[in-house]
């Protein structure tokens, strides 16, 4: 029993979190794969006409190539085929294995560990959510970084080709730009996602046991609290998506990912952010969010889900259990 009467809740070992969190990862990037990369498009994408620092050019000849997320969707099968909208996929199932299995791991080392504190010690269970998801998140993000921004990087090539191949595209980064390069818009992941883990993990745990006592069918419960917990935390941390999103981009290939449109910034997070307000207002922050509601919903609720699901096969089949 833990403080206040509660139950510990059952994590399972060591090896069937890791397994259950790479299978989660690995299922849920395939199934939001397209909408991942209508997200990155519109994202990156500056709408010339709003940006007064724009050459005149620019502004007379760039209309926005991306109109919207059905838009969007129309433009990239058209111009690009159907297997356009999962550019960047095997970087982005390489991250999210890893991801999830490194997010997983962490939080229920996190958990276990905050909840063998002593009685008189021990935190409410909302703050422990806390601890250990924004744990959880900052551990994998800044493991898995040299992922992400690779599958950034894919999603962004609309027509023109930067990258012929993943292993191209190590070596031109690594030759070119060095270990900066692969952590470039760092600073803005770990900000980003210390309160967004934070607060998913705190919201999926307050809201998962309710939702399980109305016995929805198929053990949708969880996939409605993965939900409710990624709408709430993606919508208060989606201005340093954004920034990241930006700043993956940058150096010696911007010019080539997204038309050529995606202007040069500088002086990091901050620096960044006060450019796009600047030129773009507060609405450029928030450009793609949109599509990133209705992709972090389905996302999470097809991760907590699967999660609870795989957890619960590998501990009744006693999966990495020594006798």
């Amino acid at each position: 029993m833990s403080a206040g009467g509660e139950h510990l809740k059952d994590e399972g070992n060591r090896t069937q979190v890791i397994a259950a969190g790479a299978i989660a990862g690995l299922i849920s990037r395939f199934c939001i794969a397209p909408l991942d990369v209508v997200k990155i498009r519109l994202q990156l994408q500056v709408h010339s006409l709003s940006d007064p620092t724009a050459p005149p050019s620019r502004i007379l000849s760039a209309n926005p190539v991306y109109k919207g997320t059905f838009s969007t969707f129309r433009t990239i099968v058209r111009d690009e085929g159907i297997t356009g909208l999962w550019k960047g996929n095997i970087p982005a199932e390489l991250l999210y294995v890893t991801y999830g299995a490194l997010q997983f791991t962490t939080y229920r080392t996190l958990t276990l560990l905050l909840q063998s504190l002593p009685p008189s010690s021990r935190l409410p269970s909302t703050v422990e959510s806390f601890i250990s998801g924004a744990g959880a998140g900052a551990v994998a993000t800044l493991t898995t970084y040299p992922l992400d921004l690779l599958r950034t990087r894919f999603a962004a090539q609309s027509t023109t080709r930067v990258y012929a191949t993943l292993a191209q595209s190590i070596r031109q980064i690594t030759l070119n730009e060095g270990l900066r390069g692969w952590f470039r818009g760092s600073g803005a992941a770990l900000g980003q996602i210390v309160p967004y883990m934070g607060l998913f993990f705190t919201t999926y745990e307050l809201a998962r046991l309710p939702l399980r006592d109305l016995h929805l069918p198929f053990g949708s419960g969880d996939a409605v609290a993965g939900i409710m917990a990624s709408v709430l935390a993606k919508t208060g941390v989606f201005p340093l998506d954004l920034i990241r999103k930006r700043l993956q981009v940058q150096g010696p290939m911007r010019e080539r990912f997204a038309g050529g449109r995606i202007p040069e910034y500088t002086g990091g997070v901050i620096g960044t952010m006060k450019q796009i307000l600047k030129t773009q207002g507060v609405r450029g922050l928030y450009r793609g969010l949109g599509i990133g509601l209705v992709k972090a919903a389905p996302a999470s609720a097809v991760t907590m889900w699967t999660y609870e699901r795989a957890l619960g096969v590998l501990k009744d089949r006693r999966f990495g259990e020594t006798d």
